[in-house]
């Protein structure tokens, strides 16, 4: 497994709360058979570290959080990373996505239903 220099999306992130704004854990980036996964490698709030995955389907039910895989599937299309799928495992729901930087230090990450217009956005920090 390979760590991210500057300019690529491969690397440890930390996801932050659109509510809060608060960081609320990290998820890694990294390649696998030619596609971009990203899993939860850390939840900073101690009473979810055990957490479950309770609403997911399918395998993920079930599952803990840390370790989890929510990003699967994306390859690189131009500046950014589409057509994968990203989960949301408060509600067990899986989007459409793409991924792309901002800067170095800045990811941008878009989940979707249908077409991106409809979808929601999120920016996620790179772990320093």
């Amino acid at each position: 497994m390979s760590y991210a220099q500057n300019n690529s999306v491969i690397g440890k992130w930390n996801v932050i709360s659109s509510q809060t704004g608060t960081e609320i854990g990290v998820v890694e980036i990294y390649q696998h058979q030619g596609e971009l996964q990203g899993k939860v490698i850390a939840i900073h709030n101690p009473k979810d570290q055990n957490r479950s995955c309770k609403n997911c389907i399918g395998t993920d039910k079930n599952q803990p959080l840390v370790g989890l895989t929510i990003l699967r599937g994306l390859k690189k299309k131009g500046s950014e990373y589409s057509g994968g799928t990203i989960l949301d495992p408060k509600y067990g729901k899986y989007y459409s996505c793409y991924i792309t930087l901002e800067n170095d230090n800045k990811l941008k990450v878009r989940g979707y239903l249908g077409i991106s217009l409809f979808g929601k956005t999120h920016y996620w920090h790179r772990v320093k």
